[in-house]
């Protein structure tokens, strides 16, 4: 067994503030013992005004919530799932993307959101990432302390053919960080966690913001710890902070061996229509 320790967040305007919640949550995850730590979607800036949020968007190399993280993961001797940061790519446009800290402060892998979330709600609320975001253009798994695990952000988690691909490179742990909405977290959030672990027998860990952000929105929290088998082993509810769960690598075998979802699979051949 394996200890992991997720960070439920309310991020806000101030990335230095981010920051320290970080480290912070960084310190207490180490000391407690865990292996790795999981961070949200936007551990860094969350901001629905883009004219504001904007002026605290910087490149990869110049971000200092990432130097503050990747040095309290050394310090600490914990790695880090860092969610996902907004940065300034050279292209004009930002990215969302997710990291895979390890505990030297090493950069092991990341990954850019590939779904953008362009919605309507039928509570008023609209979103277009695709406004100001470039979506990815790979998927990403890398070998941690728990297993090889496969990346992911928040509405990437409606797009299974996403998962297959991870979990057919080898995935046994699957990362989705999220800053989901009330209403579709009400909805949706639970039963797609627990679909995206019984289909491909995996663990899923998915760190979530939570609450009312200094920008005015809200979001869902919940942040969840799934087993194989779609048991839940942590749902954190609604409080922002830290928590634990144990993960067993070889209960990915032992429900495999049980319905051995991922050896039937097989290449979909061409739809025909009636």
């Amino acid at each position: 067994m394996t200890r992991a320790a997720i960070l439920q967040m309310t991020s806000g305007i101030d990335p230095l503030a981010n920051a320290r919640t970080l480290v912070d949550g960084i310190a207490s995850a180490a000391g407690e013992g865990a292996a790795m730590l999981f961070t949200p979607e936007m551990s860094g800036l969350l901001d629905r005004d883009r004219a504001r949020g904007a002026a605290s968007i910087v490149a990869q190399d110049d971000d200092p919530v990432l130097a503050a993280v990747r040095d309290a993961a050394a310090r600490h001797g914990i790695w880090v799932q860092l969610g996902s940061l907004a940065l300034r790519e050279d292209h004009g446009r930002f990215v969302n993307r997710g990291f895979v800290v390890d505990s030297s402060g090493g950069i092991r892998a990341s990954y850019d959101k590939l779904h953008l979330f362009d919605v309507d709600l039928p509570t008023g609320e609209r979103w277009r990432e695709s406004d100001a975001y470039a979506p990815g253009d790979r998927a990403v798994v890398v070998d941690t302390p728990l297993g090889p695990l496969g990346l992911s952000i928040c509405y990437d988690i409606r797009f299974p053919d996403l998962y297959r691909a991870l979990t057919d490179a080898g995935a046994t742990l699957l990362a989705v960080p999220a800053a989901f909405t009330r209403p579709t977290g009400a909805a949706h959030w639970h039963t797609l966690l627990r679909a995206r672990a019984i289909e491909a027998g995996v663990h899923v860990i998915a760190s979530a913001q939570t609450g009312t952000h200094a920008d005015g929105r809200t979001t869902y929290g919940h942040s969840l710890a799934i087993d194989p088998w779609g048991e839940i082993l942590l749902d954190m509810g609604e409080p922002a902070g830290l928590g634990f769960v144990e993960i067993d690598p070889a209960r990915v075998a032992d429900v495999r061996s049980r319905v051995p979802a991922i050896a039937h699979r097989r290449p979909i051949p061409p739809v025909t229509r009636a």
